[in-house]
């Protein structure tokens, strides 16, 4: 972005309705310190995103005039005056924020939803929103506008007709009508990447988990987790005719229906086995907390293509403070990569980032250490959906990040082989060409 560009604070009234502030410049937060957002890290706000109020909590922008972040408590009488709220972005898939929206969290009054909150502003020359974003992904195949629910319904209702007794399709035709699962969607669009929930158990208790919330500590899950373990053939069933049939296939274990596949590893490597014995084609990936390294190793055998392992952080105190795994060590989780990387498997890192956390320096120092020993192919540069103050106080942080941009510009200098991304990918995408210069991306 342009030095030249005025970016104003965006605020909202008590009814949601969303104003340009006309006095204060836009602040975002790294972990809970506000600050004036650097160029590298805004970008006009990418399409398909979307604008929410933080509710009842009060906004901060910078006043050029004092010089100062200030808290915003009433709205400029040019809009009224009446109560005031902070304003967040969704960002569209693909988009990794680097700033959260700058709010007096202290005077929250309720526990925020599970949503990845992004600081947002508006741009006075271009007239339009800019995000605190960068791009980590160039594909555009999870954008909403391929996603038509009107073609959807039809094609639901026949392969239902066709398996009527498949348990499974049953949970994934819920999972795209009722919540919109764009994963889901694509089984039955027949393309692209199709998901695969085996596991109603789990053995972490992951603070944000979106499919079971046991303790009051966090808010309502956002769906319900899959209750039985699907057959042999309930998989193959679903899983054959979409690596046959869709155009760049993939099929995924491990989804945000689920617990954690790793537990279901002897059904999953019968099915896989049953997958590839029926066709060579397409691509089977496995989504998982990587908590038990025999089982990753009996997966490799059975014919994963590819490994995505989800952490939050690479340091073990703050995994452990978000996971709170259940009978596993983060050792675990590291010895599952260092076996992956031997027997030659593509491996990811479904990292969760946090502004703030994710940035910090010994974040990113172990980070790298962990690139080194492990071999992980790409990073997935997810954004994570809780309360940033929640998050903040459970992992217990403190000060501020070097900047989710310089993070990701550091590591990239440091091991240029490692690519960044935030979709899992097809075998003949594993290594694009020119991938080891391929950052950064333009927006």
């Amino acid at each position: 972005m342009p030095r030249r560009q005025t970016i104003l604070a965006v605020v909202a009234d008590r009814d949601g309705e969303v104003f340009e502030h006309p006095d204060l410049l836009m602040v975002g937060m790294n972990g809970m310190e506000s600050r004036r957002p650097r160029p590298s890290e805004l970008i006009p706000l990418p399409e398909g995103s979307r604008l929410f109020t933080v509710p009842d909590t009060p906004p901060i922008g910078f006043d050029p005039r004092s010089g100062r972040t200030t808290t915003l408590r009433r709205l400029p009488r040019a809009f009224g005056g009446g109560p005031v709220q902070a304003v967040s972005a969704f960002l569209t898939p693909g988009f990794t924020r680097t700033l959260i929206p700058a709010a007096d969290y202290g005077r929250k009054r309720v526990q925020l939803p599970l949503w990845a909150y992004t600081a947002v502003g508006w741009c006075v020359e271009e007239q339009r929103f800019y995000a605190a974003a960068v791009r980590v992904d160039r594909n555009t195949q999870w954008q909403p506008d391929h996603f038509d629910d009107r073609q959807l319904d039809p094609l639901v209702r026949r392969l239902l007709a066709e398996q009527p007794d498949n348990r499974l399709l049953e949970q994934l035709a819920r999972c795209a009508l009722d919540y919109h699962c764009f994963a889901a969607k694509n089984l039955f669009f027949r393309r692209w990447e199709a998901p695969l929930p085996t596991s109603p158990q789990c053995n972490a208790r992951c603070l944000g988990c979106i499919s079971l919330q046991e303790a009051p500590e966090c808010c309502p899950a956002s769906q319900e987790r899959i209750s039985f373990v699907p057959t042999v053939e309930e998989l193959a069933g679903i899983a054959v005719p979409h690596l046959e049939q869709a155009e760049n296939a993939i099929v995924s274990f491990g989804q945000g229906c689920e617990g954690d596949p790793i537990l279901q590893a002897d059904r999953i490597c019968d099915a896989v086995r049953e997958m590839r014995r029926r066709t060579g084609r397409g691509t089977i990936n496995f989504n998982s907390n990587a908590s038990d390294p025999d089982a990753v190793e009996r997966l490799i055998e059975a014919g994963i293509d590819s490994l995505r392992v989800s952490m939050n952080s690479v340091q073990e105190a703050f995994y452990n403070s978000y996971h709170r795994p259940c009978g596993y060590r983060f050792a675990d989780v590291r010895e599952s990569l260092r076996r992956a990387r031997r027997a030659g498997l593509f491996t990811m890192l479904n990292y969760l980032v946090f502004p703030g956390i994710t940035d910090r320096e010994d974040e990113v120092e172990t980070l790298i250490e962990l690139l080194e020993e492990t071999g992980i192919d790409l990073i997935q540069m997810r954004n994570l959906s809780i309360d940033p103050a929640l998050y903040w106080k459970a992992l217990g942080g403190e000060g501020e990040g070097m900047g989710m941009a310089a993070m990701l510009d550091r590591v990239k200098a440091r091991i240029p082989r490692v690519q960044y991304g935030y979709f899992n990918r097809t075998r003949d995408n594993f290594f694009p060409q020119g991938f080891e210069s391929d950052w950064p991306l333009a927006p």
